[in-house]
């Protein structure tokens, strides 16, 4: 049977900094992300399965890829847990605000590179993340391939 790519974009409001960064990015900043998920695999082709002929239900590719990214990301702020910003996390969070603090720096890349991990742990093991396109401005992205990671 063919190997056939599914492809689902996401959107969502995301602020971070970038600590020790030596330009305007080393203060909180803010962007609209849009993240393209592409798995790969083999359609489904028993009759009697109500997905018969998808690869992955969409829905079903949207609740993984919103629960393990969209949800948690979301008006929220990622920093570095080593920032100097870390008492603002705190005054934030304790005011109920949503602050992911994260153990590398929050650039596209990085980020980009947490999503596979999350979003590959939770599809079926017949269905395989293909590659992750982080688009943090119109001009500007990050890709994730697993070929480029095997």
């Amino acid at each position: 049977m063919a190997k056939i790519r599914i492809t689902k974009q996401f959107t969502f409001e995301t602020a971070h900094a970038l600590y020790g960064y030596d330009g305007k990015c080393r203060n909180i900043h803010g962007h609209s992300y849009k993240l393209d998920v592409t798995v790969i695999g083999e359609p489904i082709t028993d009759m009697d399965n109500v997905k018969c002929g998808m690869v992955i239900d969409f829905g079903d590719l949207k609740y993984i890829v919103k629960s393990q990214v969209v949800d948690k990301m979301d008006h929220a702020i990622i920093l570095n847990k080593e920032t100097p910003h870390i008492e603002l996390a705190q005054t934030l969070k304790s005011s109920d605000h949503d602050v992911i603090l994260v153990d590398y720096q929050p650039t596209s890349e990085n980020m980009v590179i947490d999503f596979a991990k999350s979003i590959q742990s939770k599809l079926d093991p017949k269905i395989k993340l293909h590659s992750l396109k982080l688009r943090e401005t119109g001009t500007a992205f990050a890709e994730w391939f697993a070929s480029d990671n095997a």
